[in-house]
This record gives structure tokens, sequence and C-alpha cells, in this order.
């Protein structure tokens, strides 16, 4: 998916070859769990799609559903991940996160689950209207700046839509630019003043867009530091973080964790999990 991924295509690549060592590893009694980590943590989703319909066509059952039946825990959760496409992927952890049927439309759900300003956000960043382009407006972008101020540090209360405005439909490289004007005009940096007029979910989310908008690879390594520091690892954050950054930015992920906080990603993650799944999250992971 990207370039900067710790997971690239396995050369001399055999889907059939891979679904018969799957098939042996969840054979009889007892599962072979360093196989099924060997196979699929070492194979693009691209490979993973062509072992599934290979171990359809050779076993006659869903792949998906032995490796569910077979494996438990935070493992079976990172395994099945591996196993879907993307926009499924994410389909599934929108699905996790609010509890609701595939049926139901994702708009729908988000709105019955949410509401106020937040929903507002959310269901903006649901049109996928963001400007894909790098055009820079000079102008736009310090108008950008000054009615973002206006609706914030500038006056009573803070008008939320321009914020959602701005930070919702705008390219990335205007948007580092109205961060800069933002900068200027009030002496803040942008997330300081987020910080400063709101609360909660909506702090959070602007928080957010704002983060991965100046540095991705930063904002997810900031997001596994989170996800186990302190007691208890919130394993569900970590566990989407990796699969889904694994074919794309981990390498970059990993540079910025150390920069960040002084210690590998890799030493984090053995510190914090254990067993299989920890076996299968520090091959994602690649080296120290």
């Amino acid at each position: 998916i990207g370039k900067r991924g710790t997971v690239t295509e396995a050369p001399g690549f055999n889907a059939e070859a891979d679904a018969n060592r799957l098939r042996e590893a969840m054979k009889g009694t007892g599962t072979d769990e360093a196989a099924i980590i060997d196979v699929l943590a070492h194979r693009t989703i691209a490979q993973r799609q062509q072992i599934k319909e290979a171990y359809k066509q050779t076993v006659g059952k869903n792949l998906a559903d032995d490796i569910s039946s077979e494996l438990s825990g935070n493992f079976r959760c990172v395994v099945l991940g591996l196993l879907m496409l993307a926009p499924v992927y994410d389909a599934y952890e929108l699905r996790q996160a609010m509890k609701v049927k595939y049926e139901k439309d994702l708009e729908k759900a988000v709105c019955g689950d949410t509401s106020g300003m937040f929903q507002r956000v959310l269901v903006s960043l649901l049109t996928a209207g963001r400007d894909e382009g790098d055009n820079v407006d000079e102008a736009q972008a310090v108008l950008d700046a000054k009615e973002i101020f206006e609706a914030g540090e500038a006056r009573w209360g803070t008008d939320e839509v321009k914020f959602l405005t701005v930070l919702c439909v705008r390219n990335r490289n205007h948007l580092l630019r109205v961060f800069e004007e933002y900068q200027k005009i009030s002496g803040r940096d942008i997330e300081e003043s987020i910080k400063r007029e709101m609360s909660g979910c909506l702090e959070e989310v602007f928080l957010a867009i704002v983060k991965s908008m100046r540095n991705r690879p930063a904002f997810f390594a900031e997001r596994l530091y989170k996800s186990m520091k302190g007691l208890g690892t919130t394993d569900s954050v970590l566990i989407r973080i990796m699969v889904s950054r694994a074919e794309i930015d981990m390498l970059d992920i990993k540079e910025q964790f150390l920069k960040m906080y002084g210690k590998t990603l890799h030493s984090f993650i053995k510190g914090d999990t254990s067993g299989d799944y920890r076996k299968i999250l520090l091959e994602l992971c690649g080296g120290e």
C-alpha cells in the first residue's frame, strides 16, 4: 500500500503452498502458532487475499472461520485483522467502536452514536470531501487563520463551525500554511488554542486532525505510546495501528517513536505484551 512499511511482498510467493501450510498448522489437536505468524505476518494484504482464495479452493473452508475457531484473545484479533482488506478492516473497527451491525449505514450509525458538534465533524469527515491536491492559496490561508482566530481566541465562546470548515475540508499543504499564519496572528500554536477553547471528544477530534496533518507517523507514534504507557494496555488501539500501518509507514512510525520517547517501539511492545500476541506484533513491527 505504501513504500515505508515493514511488511513487503514475499519473494517466491506461492498462495497454494501457504494455504497448505496454514491447513497443516491447524490440523488435528493443537495449533502451530509459529507457522501462522510466519506466513501471515510476512505477506502483504494482496498476497493474503490470494492465500484466502487458495485455502477455500484446496480445503473447501473459509480461512478466517478456521483461524477464529483455532485461536483466541488478542492474538486472534491481530490475525483476523491481517486477513481483511484495508477498507474492510477500517469498517470492522468502526463497527466495533460503535457496536453496530454491518447492515447499518455508517453515517446513520455515527449519528445514532454521537451528538452535537462532535457528530457534525465526524459526518463532515465521512463525506470524504477533503481537497486531496497540494495547492496552497496564500490569501485563503491567511483568511482561514484569521477566521479561526476570530472564532476562538478572539471572542467569548467558540464558533466551532469555522474550525470544522477549515480543518475538515482544506488540503494538507494548505493547512500547514494556515497553522503557520495562525501562530503569527495569535501568538499561540493551533493545538494549544484547541486545548484552551474545547474539551472532550471535540477537542480530541480536532487535535487528531491537526496532528495527523502535521506529521502522520508522529501522530501514530503518540497513539502507540499512550496505548502502552502506565498500567494496562489499550490493546484495541495497539492492534489497530500495528495491523493497519504495517504495510504503509511503520518504518517512519518507529523512527518517530524513538525520536519522541527515547525508546524503540520494539522494546515497548516486548515489555508490554506476551505470548503469541507479542510475537506477531514484533514481526509486524520489524527489528529494533
